[in-house]
């Protein structure tokens, strides 16, 4: 039997959702993840720098919501959304190579061999650039290691 404090937040959920026109799941906690703090990530690589998203121009992928600052780059990551989202999920690439899950700053990133890798902090992003290949190579491998162990 649902109580009417979770009745109201599932109602509430619901309307933002449809308000939002979105059509991906909702988390128990809420609506989907906003991805990159709502910057767009095509701009990373059109303007060079970390733009912020506008609501108007939101796309649900790969259980994320991510934001752009115009309709050409909403549909240029529709189109290819693997070339401009972030690497990790957006997680900060330098702590997970360590084996630690941490949220980025989108005003620390690189991108690297055609990817885009964001971090927590400055000094991360620094360091990742002295090894990209191997620490991006020790990062994926820890979240396909922590992806299995939640699996089981």
């Amino acid at each position: 039997m649902i109580n009417r404090r979770a009745f109201l937040k599932v109602t509430a959920v619901a309307a933002i959702g449809g308000a939002m026109g979105m059509t991906g799941r909702v988390h128990a906690q809420g609506v989907e993840p906003l991805a990159l703090k709502g910057y767009d990530p095509v701009a990373y690589f059109t303007d060079a720098k970390p733009t912020p998203g506008l609501e108007q121009f939101e796309l649900l992928w790969d259980g994320q919501r991510y934001r752009f600052a115009n309709a050409l780059h909403r549909e240029m990551f529709k189109t290819s959304p693997d070339k401009y989202a972030p690497q990790f999920g957006g997680l900060c690439a330098m702590n997970l190579s360590n084996g630690v899950r941490r949220e980025s700053d989108p005003h620390n990133w690189v991108i690297s061999n055609g990817s885009l890798y964001v971090f927590a902090g400055e000094r991360g992003m620094q360091n990742f650039t002295k090894a990209p290949a191997e620490i991006a190579a020790r990062a994926a491998a820890h979240l396909r290691a922590q992806k299995a162990s939640a699996t089981q």
